[in-house]
C-alpha cells in the first residue's frame, strides 16, 4: 500500500462518516479512527474492495443536508476571520506530545510563524505554523482526528 492508497483510504473514512476502519494484509496493517461514533458502520474486506451493509449506509444520508446547512451558516458568520488550513493529509494534534500543554487555545494571540499544531503523516510529525498574526477565535478540529489537505483548522481574528 503506497501513500496514495492511504490518502484515498483516509478520504473514504472521513466521507463515509464511520468511527473506525481497520485494513490488514500479510505485511501491512492500518487503523483509522474518527470521533464520529454515532452511526457505526462495519466494513468487511472482500477481495480487492470494501462492502457495507445496505441498511447501515442509508442511515447517515439524511444527516448530510443538515450538516451542510450548518456549515453554510457558520461560514457566513466567520467571514471576517482568517482560516489556518491543513497543508497535508494526516492526524491533527494540539500538543507536541501527550504529556505537554497544547500549542494554542481559543483567545490566545498568535504571530506569523508560531506553531499552532502538529500533523502526523506517515509517522512524521509536521509542525504547522500560523501564517497570520492575531487572536485564535475557534479551533475547528478535535485533537487526534484525521484531517484532509486544505481542511480548515483554526479561525484567527487578524485585528
Amino acid at each position: 500500500m503506497d501513500i496514495k492508497d492511504i490518502q484515498n483510504l483516509i478520504k473514504f473514512v472521513s466521507k463515509a462518516e464511520v468511527s473506525e476502519v481497520k485494513y490488514k494484509t500479510k505485511d501491512f496493517e492500518i487503523t483509522i479512527k474518527t470521533p464520529l461514533g454515532g452511526n457505526e458502520i462495519s466494513y468487511v474486506q472482500q477481495p480487492g474492495m470494501y462492502q457495507s451493509a445496505p441498511q447501515q449506509v442509508a442511515a447517515p444520508a439524511p444527516a448530510v443536508p443538515v450538516a451542510s446547512t450548518e456549515k453554510a451558516e457558520a461560514s457566513s458568520d466567520d467571514s471576517k476571520y482568517v482560516t489556518i488550513k491543513s497543508p497535508m493529509i494526516g492526524t491533527f494534534y494540539r500538543k507536541p506530545s501527550p504529556d505537554k500543554d497544547v500549542f494554542v487555545n481559543v483567545g490566545d494571540e498568535v504571530s506569523n510563524g508560531k506553531t499552532v499544531c502538529v500533523i502526523e503523516a506517515m509517522k512524521l510529525f509536521n509542525q504547522i505554523e500560523s501564517e497570520v498574526s492575531g487572536k485564535i477565535v475557534k479551533i475547528l478540529v478535535d485533537d487526534a482526528t484525521p484531517v484532509e489537505y486544505d481542511q480548515p483548522l483554526f479561525l484567527v481574528d487578524p485585528s
